[in-house]
C-alpha cells in the first residue's frame, strides 16, 4: 500500500509546488513588473503602480472565474450521460476577492490616483464627484451583488453584476479625453468578456473533469469548451490586435514594442498567448486522435498556468503609462 501511494502523493506534492509557484509568480509579475518594464524607456511610473497592477490582476481573476462557472456549466448540461454532481462554487469567495480589489482601487481613485497612506487621506464623498470614481463605486457594489447571488438559490443570476463589472472596466479604459472613446470601451468589453470566458472556463472544466472521474461525459465536455474556446482565442485575438494598432501606429509599433513599458509588457503579453495557443491546439488533437482523449488535460492544465501569467499582465498593463502616439 505504501509503494502504491508513494507515487501518487508525491506527484500531489509536485502539482501543489506548482501551484504555489504559479501563485507566486503571478503575484510577483504586477508587483516588480512596472519596475523592469520601466527600466530605460525614460517613462515614470505613478505612484503605487505594482500595487495597482496586483489589486487589477485580482480583479480580473475574480472576474473569470465565476464566469468560466456559469459558462461551463450550461455547457455541462448539453453533455448526454453526464453525472449531476458539480465541483463546489467558488463564486463567493471570487466576489469576495474581487470587492477587497475593487476596494483598493477605489481607495487609490478618490486620493487622486496617488496611494492612501492613512484614513484622513481617503475622500469617498468625492468618489461620486468624477466618473472614474462612479466607476469604481460600480465595481464594489457589483461584487457585493454578486456574492449575495452566488450565495442564493440561483447563482446564475451573478452574471448580471458580474456584466456590469466588465462595462465599468471598459468605460474606465477608454475615458472620454481619449479619440474614439466608444470605439475603444466595445473593443474592451468583447476583449475582457472573451478572456474570462475562456480562462475561466477552462479552469472549471478541468475541475468538473476531476470531479465527475468518468472519461465519456468528461471528455465531450472537453470537446465542447474547446470548440468554444476556439472562437473566444480568435476574438481575444482580434479585439487585443485592434486595441494595440489604437495605442501604437502600424508604423511605430515595432519600436515601441521594446522601447515603452506599456510595448514591453504587451509583446511579453502576445508571446505568452502564442504559447497558450500552441497548447490548446496541442489538447485539440489530443482530443481528437489520442487512444485516451482526456490525455489532452495534461496540456490544458498548462494552458491554465500560462493563462494565470497572462492575466497578471493584463492587471501590469493597466497600471503602465500608455504609449504615445508618434
Amino acid at each position: 500500500m505504501a509503494g502504491a501511494g508513494g507515487p501518487a502523493a508525491r506527484a500531489g506534492a509536485g502539482r501543489a509546488v506548482a501551484v504555489l509557484a504559479l501563485v507566486a509568480l503571478s503575484a510577483l509579475t504586477p508587483l516588480l513588473g512596472p519596475s523592469a518594464a520601466l527600466h530605460g524607456t525614460g517613462e515614470a511610473a505613478a505612484p503605487g503602480s505594482g500595487g495597482v497592477a496586483l489589486l487589477r490582476t485580482v480583479l480580473f481573476a475574480a472576474l473569470a472565474v465565476p464566469v468560466g462557472e456559469l459558462f461551463v456549466n450550461r455547457l455541462a448540461r448539453a453533455v448526454p450521460g453526464a453525472p449531476p454532481a458539480a465541483p463546489r462554487s467558488w463564486g463567493v469567495v471570487a466576489a469576495g476577492a474581487g470587492f477587497v480589489a475593487a476596494l483598493g482601487l477605489a481607495s487609490v481613485v478618490s486620493t487622486g490616483n496617488l496611494v492612501p497612506h492613512d484614513l484622513a487621506d481617503l475622500d469617498v464623498g468625492g468618489l461620486h464627484a468624477s466618473r472614474e470614481g462612479r466607476l469604481a463605486l460600480l465595481e464594489v457594489n457589483a461584487f457585493v451583488v454578486a456574492g449575495l447571488c452566488a450565495h442564493s438559490r440561483r447563482p446564475a443570476t451573478q452574471l448580471w453584476p458580474l456584466a456590469a463589472v466588465v462595462v465599468a472596466e471598459a468605460l474606465r479604459a477608454h475615458p472620454a479625453s481619449e479619440h474614439t472613446p466608444l470605439t475603444g470601451a466595445a473593443l474592451t468589453l468583447v476583449h475582457l468578456t472573451c478572456a474570462a470566458l475562456w480562462t475561466g472556463g477552462l479552469l472549471h472544466a478541468l475541475r468538473t473533469l476531476r470531479h465527475w472521474g468518468t472519461p465519456g461525459p468528461g471528455a465531450a465536455l472537453l470537446g465542447l469548451y474547446a470548440r468554444v474556446a476556439a472562437v473566444l482565442l480568435a476574438a481575444v485575438t482580434a479585439t487585443g490586435v485592434w486595441s494595440s494598432l489604437r495605442r501604437m501606429p502600424p508604423e511605430t509599433i515595432l519600436d515601441q514594442l521594446t522601447t515603452t513599458a506599456y510595448g514591453r509588457a504587451l509583446l511579453a503579453k502576445l508571446l505568452l498567448v502564442a504559447v497558450v495557443a500552441g497548447l490548446a491546439l496541442r489538447a485539440r488533437l489530443l482530443l481528437r486522435r489520442a487512444a485516451d482523449p482526456l490525455t489532452a488535460c495534461a496540456p490544458a492544465r498548462a494552458e491554465v498556468a500560462v493563462l494565470a501569467l497572462v492575466v497578471a499582465l493584463s492587471g501590469l498593463l493597466t497600471a503602465l503609462p500608455l504609449p504615445i502616439r508618434w
